[in-house]
């Protein structure tokens, strides 16, 4: 009986741990040659390493751009409501197979988006661009920067601002188990008018 009284204490110990305790995990390697950016010369190759990604500088005019995307599509996704991301990531042009992995990734308990959910203050929040090679000449780099469209990675993450950690490449911000940031990459285009801009949530397989 005694034994028996032991066991059933152990089990309700097991059971007292908190539910995210069960979800730590460490997060995949990175792999090399993934996530980088479509480039004028790049031709990505097996052993190509992978992009390091670079925050946007504060007087880039892209900046303010993208920041206001981000203001709109965090609190779409935190909701959980479809009805509200959705349209962000393509409207009629996401396919079912890639809003149900949307969908799975957000209500994820052990997932990257839950601490944003529960966070009891504002996200620490950064915004990056793709370091362009250094081999590029000054035409390359201005016909980059001339260029009517542009990409960036943003990144959230639920830990005080000094503490946070980041993505140093676009392999890492696969929204893994185990990170300690979200990440959505936003497409901005200036073509038209008014300006338009989508973007695209990367779902762990």
């Amino acid at each position: 009986m005694r034994r028996f009284h032991t066991l059933a204490a152990l089990g309700a110990a097991m059971l007292a741990v908190p539910a995210h305790a069960a979800c730590d995990s460490a997060p995949p390697p990175a792999k090399g040659g993934e996530g980088a950016p479509i480039v004028p010369g790049y031709e990505p190759g097996p052993e190509t390493p992978p992009s390091p990604l670079v925050e946007l500088a504060a007087d880039s005019l892209w900046r303010a751009r993208f920041a206001a995307a981000a203001d709109e599509l965090l609190p779409a996704l935190l909701s959980g409501d479809a009805a509200r991301w959705q349209p962000l990531l393509g409207g009629p042009w996401l396919n079912e197979a890639d809003r149900a992995k949307v969908s799975a990734l957000l209500a994820d308990q052990c997932g990257p988006f839950i601490p944003l959910v529960q966070a009891t203050r504002p996200p620490a929040r950064r915004i990056f661009g793709w370091s362009v090679p250094s081999t590029y000449s000054p035409a390359d780099r201005a016909e980059i920067a001339a260029r009517p469209e542009a990409e960036a990675l943003v990144c959230w993450s639920a830990q005080p601002p000094g503490e946070a950690s980041w993505p140093q490449t676009a392999v890492e911000a696969d929204n893994a188990r185990g990170r300690t940031y979200a990440c959505a990459r936003i497409v901005y285009s200036v073509r038209e008018s008014p300006p338009q801009w989508r973007a695209f949530i990367e779902a762990p397989a």
